[in-house]
């Protein structure tokens, strides 16, 4: 028996689909479909019939159409632009409806009333690259029409397609020179404009395994981030029911950006084999595609809700200093004029964690600017005291006491003017542990982890704050919290020499130098390493190695000598301070 032969055919194919669709249904679901509708019924089905073309399909977004001639086909993709301007004019701009449009030529396979094909595939492929009210065509497309349409082309080179092997030359319709201002608009128009804040979509997780009651993991888990996401003051986290919208779409991340109005997208999928389930999650610049942060989490299925909250609190946990970093490296690439109070706040806080007197003196001005742009901020306020207060705690040049007692002015602000931003608790926390005040200290660190149980740097802060007060074991906990949380996270390289202050406070030497050394090793300018290094090899005896390490700290810490660690070591319980500086005697420091 031969083999069915296959019906081909060469033809122009046009592809439109609605720019927002998911945004815009979800805000007004009976209202949009109403719209589409009216525009389908009063635009593009006389415009499909006066330009001699036909609809192979509809999807509830956009169209799949035929045409015989290439010039009609340019020509009704114009006309409809044009006509979708006037007709969103007096329309408000969140419930306008915008077309991206796409154009080749190609040899198609017909199967019924329906077309399958590369030909089919290109012309999709050039519409998602369409602007919103755009119309991109193919080379062939271009090489047709050119001399035989009163238009004028914008050629955007070779692009790379998904599905298509080789490159495609674009090319996109200037509809400025028409009697429209459509493309104008630009890629704003059906957008939202961004938040003065990072801001965050939390897509559904893609259930990969084969068993469907996973779906119901997969959902718990993208809905528990964007819950504890929710609570972080400093983001802007769309809702549940905003990005749940794109669940069981394959949609371009950057779609998903401009249409929700955000910065950030995470996505993620879950896959179970047995007792184990894989979770992984990727955090994606919107506009550029970039990846910023990815993880792999496998684990033991014997308990699947703690599982759930575990990877939870694990994303969470390392999302925070992600974004803030993401932050910081696009704000640098901004001219100040162009910040507002957040932006230079992004811009100080990569020069606060490095701990440097010279980093400071670059963040302190821009955070002031913060504060001067909008006083009400407290984020501006909370980070500010932290530099000031590692002023004193680091022993820098300069006035001690007026470190100490701005740092406590503006924390207590910070709380003052955002009482739920866990920022402003765990700096008050950090400037009361610093000043010996325990109690205050661990229950405005407490406050800052009720308020944000995954807030990795406030467990890390928490645990130096516990050290001090003699809490060895819990200050540990945190400290192993905080990494477990962040793993990545730029200031994990401090906490070996927190770790070192607490085995101090239990009197393990031997753990204390281990943990110091670390410290030193990964950040040999933190001179709080080298303090618990001197100590340390001091009180084991290893006075050659103890003096070696005083080399060291004074040339980080010039001015430090008995009297200033008497008055200013943080160490709240007199006999262990007076433990540290012994230490620090015996090592040779100065009265």
């Amino acid at each position: 028996m031969e083999p069915e032969h296959e019906e081909r055919r060469l033809t122009t194919i046009l592809v439109a689909d609605v720019v927002g669709y998911s945004r815009l249904m979800a805000a007004d679901e009976a209202g949009t479909f109403a719209r589409l509708k009216v525009h389908r019924k009063e635009l593009l089905e006389p415009k499909t019939a006066e330009y001699h073309g036909r609809v192979v399909k509809l999807t509830g977004d956009g169209a799949l159409m035929e045409f015989g001639s290439v010039v009609d086909a340019v020509n009704f993709a114009v006309d409809v632009q044009q006509a979708m301007v006037e007709r969103n004019a007096k329309v408000p701009e969140d419930r306008q409806i915008n077309y991206r449009v796409g154009i080749n030529i190609g040899d198609i396979i017909v199967d019924g009333d329906d077309i399958y094909g590369d030909g089919v595939n290109v012309a999709a492929r050039l519409e998602g690259l369409a602007q919103p009210g755009g119309v991109c065509i193919s080379r062939t497309v271009f090489d047709h029409v050119r001399n035989k349409v009163d238009l004028t082309f914008e050629d955007l080179g070779e692009k790379q397609v998904k599905n298509i092997p080789d490159p495609v030359r674009v090319y996109q319709v200037d509809l400025s020179q028409t009697d429209t201002d459509s493309v104008s608009r630009g890629s704003d128009a059906g957008s939202l404009p961004l938040p003065d804040k990072p801001s965050i979509a939390v897509l559904p997780f893609n259930n990969l395994s084969n068993d469907p009651e996973q779906e119901y993991f997969a959902d718990g888990i993208a809905e528990d981030i964007i819950t504890e996401l929710s609570r972080l003051r400093g983001f802007f986290v769309i809702a549940r029911n905003s990005s749940f919208v794109y669940k069981g779409r394959a949609v371009a991340i950057s779609e998903v950006a401009h249409e929700l109005g955000v910065r950030y997208v995470l996505e993620g999928s879950v896959r179970r084999a047995g007792g184990r389930v894989r979770v992984t999650a990727q955090l994606i610049e919107g506009e550029t595609g970039s990846h910023l942060w990815a993880e792999r989490y496998d684990r033991d299925l014997e308990d699947i809700f703690e599982v759930q909250d575990e990877i939870t609190q694990r994303i969470v946990g390392a999302l925070e200093p992600s974004v803030i970093d993401a932050e910081a490296e696009r704000s640098s690439h901004q001219r100040p004029e162009n910040l507002d109070a957040w932006g230079y706040v992004a811009r100080a806080l990569p020069l606060i964690w490095t701990w440097s007197d010279k980093d400071f003196t670059q963040a302190e001005p821009l955070l002031l600017k913060a504060i001067e742009i909008d006083p009400k901020y407290s984020r501006a306020h909370s980070v500010l005291a932290i530099g000031l207060i590692s002023n004193a705690w680091l022993g820098r040049p300069g006035p001690h006491r007026d470190f100490v007692d701005r740092a406590l002015a503006e924390s207590k602000t910070a709380v003052a003017l955002d009482e739920q931003d866990p920022w402003g608790h765990m700096v008050l926390g950090f400037v009361y542990g610093y000043t010996r005040n325990c109690d205050d200290a661990i229950a405005e660190m407490q406050r800052a982890l009720d308020l944000n149980p995954n807030f990795a740097l406030a467990h890390g802060l928490f645990g130096l704050v516990l050290a001090w007060a003699g809490e060895a074991r819990q200050a540990i906990q945190e400290l192993d919290l905080a990494v477990r949380l962040s793993p990545r996270d730029v200031i994990n390289g401090y906490y070996p020499a927190y770790r070192g202050v607490a085995h101090f406070t239990a009197g393990n030497y031997e753990a204390m130098v281990a943990e110091a050394k670390e410290g030193a090793r990964q950040r040999p300018d933190f001179v709080g390493a080298f303090r618990v290094l001197v100590v340390g090899y001091a009180h084991l005896g290893r006075l050659d190695e103890a003096r070696a390490a005083a080399t060291r700290l004074k040339e980080l810490q010039p001015g430090i000598a008995l009297g200033w660690a008497e008055q200013h070591i943080p160490i709240a319980n007199p006999d262990h301070r007076a433990r540290y500086v012994e230490g620090l005697r015996k090592a040779g420091l100065p009265e």
